[in-house]
């Protein structure tokens, strides 16, 4: 492989590390095959990403996933990867809530929405002096 090739390679290749290996093209295989050869560590990173999105993805019941994600968190400690590390943070502190999502899958999406749409509420009349009116107005638009 000529050497101007391989800069070209990473920028086109960033596409297909978004995707699980299913959805590739022919042209993303060859590209990946490539990519991999080149830098394993991208490879490792792309493995650990793909597992943790499988998880979500495949699992249904929470003891399974419960031990899906304690042997990922295991195998991105072992890998070294500081990239990583904000992720891990992430799950050690909301470790309860994250499983909460493999009892029904239900996210607190709609509570966020929710929220955006009181915020744009009390932007557009700037403040609330009256509580007691803008919880009445409120309740008169979104209920």
């Amino acid at each position: 492989m000529a050497f101007p090739q391989v800069f070209a390679l990473i920028p086109r290749s960033r596409y297909l590390l978004y995707k699980s290996r299913e959805n590739w093209t022919l042209n993303q295989e060859e590209r990946a095959r490539l990519l991999f050869e080149l830098y394993p560590d991208i490879k490792t990173a792309y493995g650990l990403s793909q597992q943790l999105r499988s998880t979500y993805n495949t699992n249904n019941d929470k003891n399974v996933a419960m031990l899906k994600l304690a042997n990922w968190y295991r195998k991105v400690e072992e890998s070294g990867f500081k990239n990583f590390n904000i992720v891990l943070n992430t799950i050690t502190v909301n470790y309860q809530s994250i499983l909460n999502y493999f009892d029904n899958r239900s996210t607190n999406a709609s509570a966020e929405s929710f929220n955006a749409k009181i915020k744009a509420f009390r932007s557009r009349f700037r403040g609330v002096r009256n509580v007691e009116f803008f919880l009445f107005r409120l309740t008169n638009i979104y209920a």
